[in-house]
């Protein structure tokens, strides 16, 4: 039971919060969405962007036709949210479906994986009969709009609400929208250097998943607190990069990454994958390596290759690296200790 006086500021609170988050319903026809939108964000022309705490256009094929047929089909979609930004419209939630509309209006998209109007995979947009056009480009999509009283951070929050726990998205973009900041940006400096590339290959489909930065972001947060891991690997990483924002400059941050991708360069003669040809680099693999190496070049800084690797090709070595190794306190301790020790001249 509370008292009146608890619930009295409860109440308050809730109605404050509720005016800060005031919107307007609106409806916009496909045409008009397609000629107020543009992908780039500093261009003030164009009323419709995408900010930068959005993710890349990361819907495939399949599923950029299917919503398209759910629009010709006139089947309900879900509600676009944006906000009032400078008298422009931002995109808190819905950008692959404003970028799927775009991509097919400008003959981008050719459809495929069509159930219901099958008869139309092959298609683009031009390929339609002009009156189809026409009704296409007057569906209209409904759009839940923020006002201008809506600030970043009711932006990002909706944002969130919105994204976590949903499935489309990676554990680093929603990191990504939001605790950006001066640490998201200086991860994904990391990421975009050359060597790091070069050592460490990722695949297409995993790079717009924000998987680079994920990596980078993994090197540090280990080499730093492994010791205090716990179970939920995207709870660690949180909570670190949460941390890590309210610092000024990450100079040391950087050398210390980039001395251990020059020394795995020296090691590791096809970087942090598993053969030589291969195309992505497994995450416990990385983490093993990349800490490890951290670890071992902290306790000696001349700290040179030894003659003995046959180790990185041994059973224990590949024990430490499955998949499997990387949710418990004692099994990352021995596996990042593991590479330490052997780079260190230990048995």
């Amino acid at each position: 039971m509370f008292d009146d006086e608890r619930i009295k500021q409860a109440m308050e609170q809730l109605e404050i919060e509720k005016k800060i988050v005031d919107y307007d319903t609106k409806e916009y026809p496909v045409e008009v969405l397609v000629q107020k939108y543009n992908d780039n964000i500093d261009d003030e022309e164009n009323e419709l962007f995408i900010p930068d705490y959005q993710r890349d256009f990361v819907w495939n094929l399949k599923r950029r036709s299917k919503f398209i047929e759910s629009v010709l089909l006139g089947l309900p979609v879900p509600y676009v949210f944006v906000a009032d930004n400078e008298g422009r419209m931002e995109i808190v939630d819905g950008s692959q479906r404003i970028r799927t509309l775009v991509s097919f209006c400008i003959d981008e998209l050719i459809l495929c994986d069509l159930i219901k109007l099958s008869k139309l995979n092959g298609f683009k947009y031009s390929d339609l009969p002009v009156k189809e056009r026409r009704r296409f480009n007057r569906k209209t999509i409904r759009m839940i709009e923020l006002t201008d009283k809506a600030d970043e951070n009711i932006r990002r929050d909706i944002f969130e609400r919105i994204n976590t726990g949903s499935d489309e998205l990676s554990e680093m973009e929603k990191r990504k929208g939001i605790m950006t900041g001066k640490f998201y940006s200086f991860l994904n400096e990391c990421s975009q250097n050359q060597l790091f590339k070069k050592l460490c290959p990722i695949s297409i489909k995993k790079k717009i998943r924000e998987e680079e930065t994920e990596l980078v972001l993994r090197f540090f947060a280990y080499s730093e607190n492994y010791l205090n891991f716990n179970h939920s690997v995207a709870d660690f990483l949180s909570e670190y990069m949460t941390k890590m924002n309210v610092q000024e400059t990450y100079t040391a941050e950087k050398e210390k990454f980039e001395k251990m991708l020059n020394y795995a360069e020296r090691l590791l003669s096809h970087g942090f994958t598993r053969t030589p040809n291969a195309k992505t680099t497994p995450r416990v693999r990385f983490e093993t390596l990349s800490v490890g190496i951290n670890l071992a070049l902290q306790t000696n800084n001349d700290l040179t290759i030894p003659n003995n690797l046959e180790w990185l090709d041994s059973d224990d070595f590949a024990r430490h690296t499955r998949s499997d190794a990387s949710n418990s306190r004692p099994k990352v301790k021995a596996r990042v200790e593991y590479v330490r020790d052997k780079l260190l001249g230990g048995d």
